[in-house]
């Protein structure tokens, strides 16, 4: 039997949160919007950006929320990409990260999380090729 400390209040409420997300019948671009608009003036901008962006570059992957986070799945519904807010986990930064449904496969080692504080023209470019390759065959 698992002890009830073994997760933290931050990953319960994230586990009943996807539990919740589960029971939706749907789980649209209207619920990551909503998401969105619950986050601070900053976290929101910067996911307003990805927002945008994976719909522009990466039409075909479907917004929907994934452990109460914006993400992005392919046709599998496999989170390909999500953000995930600082003041989610009371952490420095957010983050923009990737599963193993994205092809940034770089020989045996790559990153997949990449640290966002702000969006720049810099790191827009960046996250459009992150974008970009994530969804290559």
């Amino acid at each position: 039997m698992m002890d009830k400390n073994t997760f933290s209040d931050f990953e319960r409420e994230a586990m009943r949160e996807r539990a919740e997300e589960l029971r939706k019948t749907k789980n649209t671009e209207a619920d990551v919007l909503d998401k969105i608009s619950e986050m601070t003036d900053n976290e929101a901008q910067i996911a307003i950006e990805i927002h945008n962006l994976v719909k522009k570059i990466a039409p075909e992957l479907k917004p929907k929320t994934w452990y109460s986070m914006p993400a992005y799945a392919n046709q599998s519904d496999k989170v390909v990409l999500f953000f995930q807010p600082a003041t989610k986990f009371k952490a420095r930064y957010s983050t923009l990260g990737f599963n193993d449904a994205a092809t940034l496969d770089e020989g045996d080692f790559w990153p997949v999380t990449f640290a966002i504080k702000q969006i720049t023209p810099a790191i827009r470019q960046q996250i459009s090729l992150l974008i970009e390759k994530s969804i290559q065959k």
